[in-house]
């Protein structure tokens, strides 16, 4: 006997089960409308990305990635959430036992008793020398019997929604590439006469350049993991192939949490245009206010930057505290910083910090760049704009950027995300600090090109002292002064004081005295109190 006969057999299966009903002739199906029905995949973020709110209904989908990546949970949110419709749920599983989904599922703290579970696991404990195949190879007995009993299932149950988990089983099963194409074909035809929406699971255990199932299936959606030296592993989702539908390209962020997957797709700035009014923003500090030509303007974005230790923070909490006294909204973003540290020096510059945190008027978010992606910090920034936040700080760039794959990425998900707060008329602070701390100043990241304002902080060095000096270089939306002025810390406030005049070389560090009234500078200059100035 061929051993072919066997195979045959698989796909006579599907052949005779599958003659779809009059009622889904292919007459029938040339009159259907063009814009296909969509169903949530129960993951909001990845209904976004597929655009119009999911998958089209009554197609096979690919959900591919490595163990570990989520297939499975994404998958199960998938059924459940159709069941919650009242949708009939089928989950197909070939590599995992009832009980291991069910306890998997457990940890989400779902319930599965409203979806069907086939199970088509091989029983390893029946398996005696007695019941060995002796005519057909094991794979093409097994074939058969696994093709046959997820037909009668689907037959007796009428599924609207369907996962296979996995294909790699079947592709184990088939051998043959080509026998394995064709089994594809067959399911797919059979479920398609059943306006069933059926998703795939595959590992990627198969050869690097098997891409039959990719050409077969409606869409393709590809789930990786990126592990990385420290921290958690990054994780991309990425929608390869949709057919018939616009969707967000590229690769978008996600993480397997308690309840599913949470998915942020990525930025595209140029969705969330809106009218912006041209307000001046006020420190209010009037010398610091002078300095940037009478203030900031809505809808920019102000680079702090400077060594360590010289103000930095403090100048931004300034701002932001001010502007919490006016009414104002803002949300403080810290990576390097402890937060109620940064209340302590600023409630020492007389700033009531303690005071706008508790009346809901400021947030103070520690964030930690070893747990969190880019995607996530992103997707929370947008939350706290659409609550009605106004003013936004994140302190440091240096930080943001460890938890960043690489600088190049950094550069490009910074400009998406300054050009959508300055749209949505955020003012937003960016703290960068330099590497040294007297003379050159080393600055690793060039983000200067995308911010709207620039204030450089530096060190210098003026007879036997340290003292600090504040100078704006940029602003694109008006006049600003060229001059350099000193920063101070007068004991319970933050200060600025006059344009330095006769010192040549202030930004180098060592600057030299060029002008006669220095000794006056000097000596209206207030010195740090006996406890020494607030550190910045």
């Amino acid at each position: 006997m061929d051993s072919n006969t066997n195979w045959s057999e698989a796909n006579d299966a599907i052949t005779s089960v599958a003659a779809p009903p009059p009622a889904h002739s292919t007459a029938s199906k040339r009159t259907l409308p063009f814009q296909v029905p969509r169903i949530s995949t129960g993951t909001p973020g990845l209904d976004d990305i597929l655009g119009g709110g999911g998958l089209p209904k009554g197609r096979m989908y690919l959900l591919e990635g490595e163990p570990g990546s989520g297939k499975t949970t994404l998958a199960l949110k998938f059924l459940l959430d159709g069941a919650s419709r009242g949708d009939v749920a089928l989950y197909i599983t070939m590599s995992e036992t009832e009980d291991e989904l069910v306890s998997s599922a457990q940890t989400h703290g779902w319930d599965l008793s409203n979806i069907r579970i086939l199970e088509l696991t091989p029983d390893e404990s029946n398996a005696e020398v007695s019941t060995e195949y002796t005519v057909f190879y094991p794979s093409e007995v097994e074939l058969s019997t696994t093709i046959r009993s997820l037909l009668q299932v689907v037959e007796e149950h009428q599924p609207s929604l369907i996962v296979m988990d996995s294909l790699s089983e079947l592709r184990l099963l088939a051998k043959d590439p080509v026998r394995y194409r064709r089994q594809l074909l067959a399911l797919k035809q059979f479920f398609s006469d059943r306006r069933s929406t059926v998703l795939i699971l595959d590992d990627r255990s198969g050869a690097a350049d098997d891409v039959q199932l990719r050409t077969i299936v409606h869409g393709v959606i590809h789930l990786s993991k990126m592990p990385r030296d420290y921290g958690v592993t990054r994780r991309h989702l990425e929608v390869i192939k949709l057919r018939g539908s616009t969707f967000r390209e590229g690769f978008h962020d996600y993480v397997i949490q308690t309840g599913g997957i949470e998915v942020f797709p990525r930025l595209v700035a140029g969705e969330h245009d809106c009218e912006i009014t041209n307000d001046q923003i006020l420190s209010g500090i009037p010398e610091l206010d002078a300095l940037l030509g009478g203030g900031l303007q809505r809808g920019t974005s102000t680079l702090i930057t400077g060594p360590s230790g010289i103000g930095k923070t403090s100048l931004v909490m300034q701002y932001m505290v001010h502007q919490a006294t006016q009414g104002e909204r803002g949300v403080y973003f810290t990576f390097d910083e402890i937060g109620r540290l940064m209340c302590k020096r600023s409630e020492s510059l007389g700033l009531p910090a303690e005071e706008v945190i508790q009346s809901g008027r400021l947030q103070l978010e520690q964030v930690d760049p070893a747990e969190l992606s880019p995607g996530e910090f992103i997707q929370r920034i947008r939350r706290h704009v659409e609550a009605g936040v106004r003013f936004i700080a994140i302190d440091s760039i240096n930080g943001l950027l460890n938890s960043m794959p690489g600088e190049h990425e950094l550069t490009l998900q910074m400009h998406e995300l300054l050009a959508y707060l300055n749209q949505k008329g955020i003012v937003t602070f960016l703290v960068l600090t330099t590497a040294g701390l007297v003379g050159a100043q080393e600055i690793k990241i060039n983000v200067s090109y995308l911010s709207d304002n620039i204030l450089m902080l530096r060190y210098f060095e003026a007879l036997g002292e340290v003292r600090q000096a504040v100078s704006a270089v940029k602003k694109r939306t008006g006049n600003h002064e060229r001059s350099i002025r000193e920063l101070r810390f007068e004991g319970s406030r933050l200060a600025i004081g006059p344009p330095i005049r006769d010192f040549h070389g202030v930004l180098s560090g060592l600057p030299r005295i060029t002008g006669t009234d220095w000794q006056g500078y000097m000596a209206d200059a207030p010195k740090a109190g006996a406890d020494g100035s607030p550190d910045a």
